[in-house]
């Protein structure tokens, strides 16, 4: 296994932000934070970054590369 950075924003919360709305989730999430994941490639690091932040929530992976 290898180990990934993963960067990663919620684009809801980005928008609720500008739209001066309540977010579902920390106004943090409207800014690219790096999350570091083991697995086999970055296929296998972006399905288990996405199983615990999903498309549909909002989250959207801005780049994944080597940590």
């Amino acid at each position: 296994m290898a180990l990934f950075e993963v960067a990663i924003y919620n684009e809801l919360v980005k928008r609720a932000m500008q739209s001066g709305e309540p977010a579902a989730y920390s106004d943090d999430w409207a800014d690219t934070r790096y999350i570091e994941v083991s697995a086999r490639d970055e296929m296998d690091a972006r399905r288990k970054v996405l199983a615990k932040y999903p498309k549909d929530k909002g989250f959207v992976i801005r780049g994944i590369g080597p940590a």
